[in-house]
Order: structure tokens, then sequence, then C-alpha cells
């Protein structure tokens, strides 16, 4: 604790922050270190993560209890959202393969959301302290304003796309969705139909770099819109501690949504891809 410069108690409510003396207001970029176990270090944003997961799990199972054929109204209300997640990713990842993915679709969005928005919890962004550098530190941090949790998130969602795409539709589809000739032999002359093997072999070159920058993207996409939207509420916040903020935490709460939806399409287009053209839907 010898970078602590000033202990605070920013706001007991789970408003961002409230300005005082003795630092620059904004939230540092980098998780903080709680504590380790076995050498492993421990952050704020892990804590954070853990207790979300925890309590997802403990609301769900308090609200459905035992599933009944006939189902009571907490039921209705899982099984609502289940289903309407469940519609919305069908028509990408394809019939043959909404089953085999949702378990993964579902849990990243989920998981995702509440994380989005765990910054606007009580206790969550509420109690802190400035740095040696002047950067807010949180005891709790949300967890995806962590750079290290959303590339942990981007790992586990490509990690399963190869496994999906290599069980589901196989190595030869694979190799032919990326480096095949796309062009119909009939339609075009015998000449330039076989000189576009060698376009469509360098377009494929292109596309496994733009696969292997696949978790940088979805990682930094939702690392900076929730790091950023942390920075927005705490300057906003140090402006005028009242009123004004409040419409910001519901753009916040839009644009936690926004980002669970988009991270979990793009794993559902990239499964979707390669997976499902034997269903017709495109």
């Amino acid at each position: 604790m010898t970078n602590i410069t000033k202990l605070s108690i920013l706001s007991s409510f789970g408003l961002a922050s409230t300005a005082f003396a003795g630092g620059s207001g904004s939230v540092s970029p980098y998780a903080y270190q709680l504590f380790e176990i076995g050498g492993l270090p421990v952050t704020n944003s892990m804590v954070t993560s853990w207790i979300v997961s925890i309590s997802l799990i403990l609301i769900v199972k308090a609200v459905v209890k035992t599933p009944k054929m006939i189902p009571d109204k907490g039921q209705i209300v899982v099984e609502t959202f289940v289903d309407g997640l469940r519609d919305m990713v069908k028509p990408i990842v394809g019939a043959k393969m909404v089953n085999p993915t949702f378990w993964l679709l579902c849990g990243l969005f989920t998981f995702i959301l509440i994380n989005n928005w765990s910054g606007l919890f009580p206790g969550v962004g509420a109690f802190g302290f400035y740095d040696e550098k002047g950067n807010l530190d949180y005891w709790m941090r949300p967890g995806n304003a962590d750079l290290n949790m959303t590339l942990a998130l981007a790992i586990v969602a490509m990690l399963s796309w190869l496994f999906y795409i290599f069980k589901f539709a196989g190595p030869k589809t694979v190799f032919l969705d990326i480096f095949g000739n796309k062009a119909d032999k009939k339609e075009i002359p015998t000449a330039i139909y076989y000189f576009l093997f060698v376009i469509f072999f360098a377009v494929g070159l292109i596309e496994v770099i733009s696969i292997v920058f696949r978790p940088v993207s979805l990682s930094f996409r939702l690392f900076g819109n929730v790091f950023g939207g942390e920075n927005l509420l705490v300057s906003m916040t140090n402006l005028i501690g009242y009123i004004v903020p409040v419409p910001f935490y519901f753009l916040e709460v839009l644009i936690g949504a926004v980002q669970a939806m988009v991270f979990t399409l793009l794993v559902a287009v990239y499964i979707g891809l390669i997976c499902n053209h034997d269903d017709g839907e495109h």
C-alpha cells in the first residue's frame, strides 16, 4: 500500500467518483492488485467478475428454483430472456449450429452485459484512492474495464470458434472457405478461372491475418468502451456532482447492452460464416 497517497470514499451509491484534492481524477488504465493466491495476483476487476458470476448463478437459481412444465413467473422471465437470445443468434449461426453454440453465446452475452453494467452497482467504482501518478484506483473495478478480462473473453471465444469450425465444418471446408476459388468455372473463361486461384489464395492470406487479429479487435473494442465510460462518468461527476451526470448513467446502460450484443453477434457471425453453408442461410 505504499503507492496510496490518499484514501477516499468516492461515492456510496456507485456514482463513478467525486473530485477531491490531490489527483487528476482519471481512472487508472490498469487493474489494481489486491492480494495474491499461491503467488498469482488477484486484482480488483477479478474480484468484481467473481462476484458477478456467483451472483448470476445464485439469482437464477433463486428465481427459477426447480424448473417446472408449467413455469412460474421467475422461470418465465428467465425462459423469455433465453428464448429471445436464441432467436437472435439462430439466423446467424444457422439451425445446425444453434444448439451446440448457444451455451457459449448465451454465457458470453450475459457475463459481458452484467460486467459492463457492474460499474453502476453500489460499491463498484465507489471506494478508492489516488496512486502516486494521480490516477484513480478502486477497491472494486468493473471487470471489463480491465484489458486482461476482455482479452481472456476474446481468447475463449476464438478457441471455441476453432473447435466449432473444425468439428462441424471440417478442415477441408475451412481451407476452401479461406483459400478456395469462389468463382464458377462455367461462367468465366478457363484461363481466368485458374488465374483466380492465385488471387483467392492471396485474399486467403489476408483473411488469416484478420483472423489472427480478431481477439485484438474484440478485446480492445470492449475494453475501450467500458473503460471510456468509466472515465466519462468520473469527468462528468467531477464537473457537477448532481443531476447533470444522470443522463450519462443511462447512456452507460445503453452502451453496455450494445457492446455485449456486438461481441456476441460477432462471435456468432464468425461461426456462422463457415459452419452454416449447408443450411442455405446467408
